[in-house]
């Protein structure tokens, strides 16, 4: 039986998930999540073989709580489900040790699949991926800017190229205004950016934002 553990903040989600997994005999959910902390605190006293995490999660983003688990509970794999692409947050994923990265409106389809797979020793990574993942092996790649930006950073800046006020990404994240211009005043001195336009040109010319 595969015992899997559902961190996701939307209480429409999970049931969504839930009922995908009802279908299948082999794969148990043993606990759910909708923050942070709950899921540390099913780590530690349920039996989970995998992990399926939203990549946004309120206290932090998924790609920062999958380092955290690939060290604590190396045991335990991670499938990623996000609603961004994977030239977005992709190889940032699977950098953080995430055996898998699927996209939400993928997961009718695909979830069951994912699932095994991973559980079975094997990664879920789509074609796409694949290619995204070769890319950044050339080593010009690991020498663009951006990638020396913390996963916090990386988000902030992607929600500024779309578009989005500082209150808006403060709201998403849920930190204050005042900590979304300080990720802004760090990406922009990393980068070595002076405006959102520059950044949004930066972001565009790199084909991070689909």
């Amino acid at each position: 039986m595969i015992n899997i553990i559902i961190v996701d903040d939307h209480a429409i989600v999970r049931e969504g998930l839930k009922q995908i997994v009802a279908e299948v005999s082999d794969i148990n959910i043993s606990g759910e999540a909708s923050s942070y902390p709950e899921l540390i605190s099913l780590l530690k006293n349920t039996q989970c073989s995998l992990v399926v995490m939203d990549i946004n999660i309120p206290e932090k983003s998924g790609i920062e709580i999958t380092k955290e688990i690939t060290m604590q509970y190396p045991h335990i794999p991670v499938l990623i489900l996000s609603m961004y692409s994977e030239e977005q947050y992709g190889v940032r994923a699977i950098k953080a040790g995430a055996s898998g990265y699927l996209q939400k409106v993928s997961a009718p389809t695909d979830l069951i699949t994912a699932i095994r797979k991973i559980y079975n020793g094997g990664k879920y990574i789509s074609p796409l991926l694949a290619d995204k993942l070769a890319e950044f092996m050339n080593t010009s790649k690991n020498n663009l800017p951006h990638e020396i930006l913390s996963d916090r950073e990386y988000t902030v800046m992607l929600k500024i190229a779309a578009g989005l006020s500082a209150e808006e990404i403060a709201n998403e994240l849920n930190i204050s205004t005042n900590t979304v211009y300080s990720y802004r005043n760090r990406i922009f001195e990393k980068i070595h950016l002076k405006s959102n336009v520059e950044l949004t040109q930066y972001v565009l010319r790199n084909k991070l934002l689909y």
